[in-house]
């Protein structure tokens, strides 16, 4: 499934997209930064901190930090959309949570600059207004007119008092205080003067304040109406003292013509209050000089708090963009995540269906309904494949029993079956061969198919030797059986048996006429070589040449004699070490120009074998590899001639002679040099490893041929001491063998 999907996804067309790297991200950090130092080295390179900044200005640069702050935001949230994408069951890139959190920030993003570039430009203007001259006139001359009615007020308070002090004492002269007359006077004044209350009153000696005439219609309290600290001024000389509280305008002056008597004068001012009020027109004065110097810093706190503001706003936009994605994401990723499930073979998977009616409601039932299905028929294929399994393994359990080998493929020639006996011949694995093409496998089989004949004969090359199997196939619709059998030993019996009876035959026909051909050879040279003259050296010559082609043909007829009558081998435990060092003796003396060594371990291992067998077969091996390295040829810049006997034992099952040359190396037809009469050599009769490997067999033994690292040839040959030991026990004339002196080798080991 996956499979599949990824085909679709690369056979659809491609929409270009913006890469958005992190190099991006980090360029838009960068940006935000750099355009936040520019930001502040503008503002606060304005000489006058109490001027206002230019509004246009200060909007330019809140856009110009937005847009980059707006950026890194939804950059931020991408990255976080992408986390959770691949965080998440489905994995993938998260191209939905992106797209949402892209038109969320767009649609919060828009309005919010606008609003911000908007409320930064009017609160800029007003403010700018507001610190501006005309305002500024406004509120000075507010300040100055409350001052000025204060003072004057004031003053004409003070005046009426000390004005109406006089008239008191002249009064008093007439009448006294507490006459009606005098009421009437004072009464009279206090409502001519336009005052609210007067008081007349002497101090005591004990600072007892004692009014003698009064109006007051408040029933204030004389104790805290009357200033101590004025009746001080006046005592040190002053004419009146007049000052404001609360909402009325008071003054304290002395009645002429008396020590002790004092005059009180007030009025209200009905304006709530003359000093309070110039004291706030100060205030606000002294405020709007505040305001004024502050107002470059609350123009950037507010443009501050606007930048925050629509970063917040757009922040909360990208959040409520990511939740939203993950409530639209998480049914799909659910469907994923089983499909994924199914896709890796389990069945079971399941989505939570929703009671929503909705697309994704309907297509998680459908999908849980596809599953049911699945599910179902691939149970009933397992059951099937169990079946068929079971049939299977009985085939290949009667098959396996089958020594030739058995190979069933297809009508595409693709193997589907290969019985035990089939992928030792061919030296295969079963992992390797079934599913395969036969082609891959066994071309040389494969090659048979399209023949007419259904038997045949086949030369198969197994890794570097030659098989000869014999081949029968039969077809039917499915495919084809192919049943084949290694006849190679078979047919190297055949052949050996054959030359063992033509050897036979020839050593008899040609060993009886031998003998008298070289009596008459000699007696004809005694008898006339000194009658004949003028020619007795040529006599000599043939009479000699015939009596050296005797001997070769009785060497010969020998070869075919030992060849064609192998006795049988008389088993003995033998030394090894024995044999190799006599072996190797015989031509160590022959040829001193070759370096022979002998490697063998410490405890050299002993044999049952025959001695006189086992020295001729590593007498001809030794041999072979001693012409090998004379076959190299003369004249040559060739490394010295070596021929190493190696004696291992392996696992105490088996002993391994190995010998190595660095001669001229292996024939091309190397699978055949074992077989009687097979030879690369001009005089060579072809017998030497024929007689080896048969006298290994009869040891229970293998012999191989691999070539030399650097050149030469590697003989191997392995025996089975086991079943070696199981021929001794059979031989029933079987004796210890005989201590034997150790043979001395120029090699110099003993």
């Amino acid at each position: 499934m996956d499979a599949v999907t990824e085909q679709i996804a690369e056979a659809a067309p491609r929409k270009r997209r913006l890469s958005v790297t992190p190099a991006v991200e980090a360029g838009v950090l960068f940006a935000a930064v750099a355009i936040a130092i520019i930001s502040y080295f503008v503002v606060s390179g304005e000489r006058s901190p109490e001027r206002l900044l230019s509004p246009p200005l200060v909007a330019l640069l809140l856009v110009a930090n937005l847009v980059p702050g707006v950026a890194l935001l939804v950059l931020i949230g991408r990255r976080a959309a992408r986390h959770r994408a691949a965080s998440s069951t489905a994995g993938g890139e998260g191209q939905l949570h992106v797209r949402l959190v892209a038109i969320f920030s767009v649609l919060a993003s828009v309005p919010t600059l606008l609003v911000a570039v908007i409320a930064s430009l009017l609160f800029q203007y007003g403010v700018a207004f507001w610190v501006s001259d005309r305002p500024r006139s406004m509120i000075e001359n507010a300040q100055a007119l409350a001052q000025e009615s204060y003072r004057q007020l004031l003053g004409f308070v003070d005046r009426e008092t000390v004005a109406m002090a006089n008239d008191v004492s002249n009064a008093l002269n007439e009448y006294p205080p507490d006459s009606i007359n005098f009421q009437q006077i004072f009464g009279g004044q206090v409502y001519v003067r336009s005052l609210s209350e007067a008081i007349i009153f002497t101090v005591a000696a004990d600072g007892q304040i004692q009014a003698i005439a009064l109006v007051n219609p408040y029933e204030r309290d004389l104790e805290k109406e009357i200033n101590r600290s004025a009746l001080k001024q006046l005592d040190q000389g002053k004419q009146s003292v007049a000052d404001a509280q609360g909402d009325r305008i008071r003054s304290l002056t002395r009645i002429p013509g008396s020590r002790n008597l004092y005059l009180y004068a007030g009025r209200a001012s009905g304006l709530g209050g003359i000093s309070p009020q110039t004291e706030r027109a100060a205030q606000v004065l002294t405020d709007y000089r505040a305001l004024v110097t502050r107002s470059r810093s609350l123009q950037l706190q507010f443009n501050i708090a606007l930048l925050v503001l629509a970063l917040l706003i757009v922040g909360i936009a990208v959040w409520v963009a990511l939740q939203v994605a993950d409530r639209l994401v998480r049914p799909v990723n659910e469907l994923v995540g089983a499909a994924r499930q199914v896709a890796g073979g389990d069945l079971t998977a399941r989505v939570p269906e929703r009671k929503s009616k909705d697309e994704i409601g309907v297509l998680a039932g459908a999908f849980n309904q596809m599953t049911n299905q699945l599910q179902g028929q691939t149970n009933a294929l397992v059951t099937a494949n169990a079946q068929i399994e079971s049939r299977r393994a009985l085939i290949e359990a009667v098959m396996s029993g089958v020594s030739a080998g058995v190979i069933s493929i297809g009508a595409d020639r693709v193997v589907r079956l290969m019985n035990a006996s089939a992928l030792a011949l061919l030296r295969r694995s079963e992992e390797e061969s079934l599913g395969k093409p036969l082609v891959w496998i066994a071309p040389e089989l494969d090659a048979l198919l399209d023949a007419p004949e259904r038997e045949a004969v086949a030369q198969v090359t197994v890794g570097a030797e030659a098989r000869t199997l014999a081949v029968k196939i039969t077809s039917d619709e499915a495919g084809q059986v192919l049943t084949f059998d290694d006849i190679t030993q078979q047919l190297l019996d055949q052949r050996r048996a054959a030359w063992s009876d033509v050897a036979r035959r020839i050593a008899h026909e040609i060993k009886n006429p031998l003998t008298p051909i070289q009596l008459a050879a000699e007696r004809l040279q005694r008898r006339y070589g000194k009658q004949i003259e003028g020619g007795e050296g040529v006599f000599s010559q043939l009479t000699g040449t015939i009596v050296r082609q005797v001997g070769d043909l009785r060497r010969m007829v020998d070869e075919f004699s030992s060849f064609a009558r192998m006795p049988k081998p008389l088993f003995r435990r033998e030394s090894l070490l024995d044999i190799a060092r006599q072996s190797m003796f015989l031509h160590e003396v022959a040829h001193p120009a070759i370096r022979f060594e002998l490697d063998t371990p410490d405890e050299p291992p002993s044999l049952v074998c025959d001695r006189r067998q086992m020295g001729q077969a590593l007498t001809n091996v030794i041999k072979n590899a001693v012409e090998a390295i004379e076959a190299r040829g003369e004249g040559q810049a060739l490394p010295q001639g070596e021929i190493l006997l190696s004696i291992r034992a392996e696992d105490d099952q088996r002993v391994l002679l190995i010998v190595s040359d660095n001669g001229v190396g292996l024939p091309v037809e190397r699978d055949r040099i074992v077989e009687p009469y097979m030879t690369t050599r001009s005089r060579g009769t072809g017998l030497g490893l024929a007689i080896v490997k048969k006298i290994v067999e009869e040891h229970c033994g293998t012999i191989g041929f691999t070539d030399h690292d650097g050149g030469g040839t590697v003989v191997t040959i392995c025996f089975d001491t086991e079943a070696l030991e199981r021929l001794a026990q059979q031989n029933n004339d079987a004796e210890p063998a005989e201590p034997r002196a150790p043979a001395l080798t120029r090699s110099g080991k003993s």
